[in-house]
């Protein structure tokens, strides 16, 4: 089951990004995906699923958002050493 979610995008935003509608969207999706796993509030699959990306895509990208692709288990061994 998919849940749909309407934002409302002023014009402006959509010309200064040079961009429209549905990649716009794309885009958004990619964000929120990217910030919600460095925040640790999704895995790297769930939020590969918020992206529409497949989990090795996800992880390749985060570098270009200068993102660790492996924080969390990064911050998990850390934990587990201390």
């Amino acid at each position: 089951m998919v849940e749909q979610i309407t934002i409302s995008i002023p014009n402006s935003v959509l010309k200064a990004e040079n961009t429209d509608s549905q990649n716009f969207a794309g885009e958004i999706c990619m964000l929120a995906a990217v910030k919600l796993y460095e925040l640790n509030r999704l895995t790297s699959s769930k939020a590969a699923e918020l992206a529409g990306v497949s989990r090795v895509e996800f992880l390749s990208s985060l570098g270009r958002y200068q993102v660790f692709p492996l924080e969390a288990e990064l911050r998990e061994l850390e934990a587990n050493c201390d």
